[in-house]
């Protein structure tokens, strides 16, 4: 990708997530609300995430699961019990998603690219697959869109964590690797209508 394509890809999302913001920002506050009443914490989720260059930076979502003492792992399926009532709904609508605009309006992030992982996986990147790194992480993207069904195609694993390090994790580099190789501006409309029709 060029400086030029690079600034271009900037600039849209300085205006798109701007005005996304502008148009949902009501619909932010609402599920704050019914999140911070249902889990009785904070109603934003807020997790250290792997960005551009390596670089951890805070990811904002509405929260959708309890806090469990027993249940630690990132790793998560449909039928999570920690995943509330409204998180379910929050998570199907992907409303919980909503507040990353902020993430992309400050720079975090971007609308279009690999989905910004916990640390432990994007950060052990290595050889040429590394070249990811060079993206902000986006809220959706190819790979996003292949695995919309994830959390279902995980909760009928026997081994989720397993399945997802062995077999979703090296697909979604290798597809995340030729959407940066084929990056268009209009391939990254493309992905936003079939995220937005869908």
């Amino acid at each position: 990708m060029t400086l030029r394509q690079r600034f271009l890809k900037r600039v849209f999302d300085i205006v798109a997530s701007l005005c996304g913001l502008i148009l949902v920002w009501w619909l932010i506050v609402i599920a704050f609300i019914i999140a911070t009443i249902e889990t009785r914490s904070n109603g934003f989720f807020v997790q250290k995430r792997v960005g551009k260059d390596g670089r951890l930076f805070s990811l904002f979502k509405i929260k959708t699961m309890h806090q469990s003492k027993t249940l630690t792992t990132t790793i998560t399926t449909a039928d999570d019990p920690r995943i509330t009532v409204s998180g379910a709904l929050f998570r199907r609508t992907k409303i919980d998603e909503l507040p990353q605009l902020i993430n992309v309006l400050i720079g975090d992030m971007s609308l279009v690219g690999p989905r910004p992982d916990v640390p432990g996986y994007a950060d052990k990147l290595s050889g040429d697959n590394t070249s990811i790194l060079t993206l902000r992480p986006g809220i959706t993207g190819p790979a996003t869109l292949k695995y919309k069904n994830e959390e279902a195609l995980l909760a009928a694993q026997k081994d989720p964590k397993q399945y997802n390090n062995e077999i979703i994790w090296p697909d979604k580099v290798r597809i995340n690797r030729q959407y940066l190789e084929e990056w268009t501006f209009w391939t990254d409309l493309i992905y936003l209508w079939r995220t937005l029709s869908k």
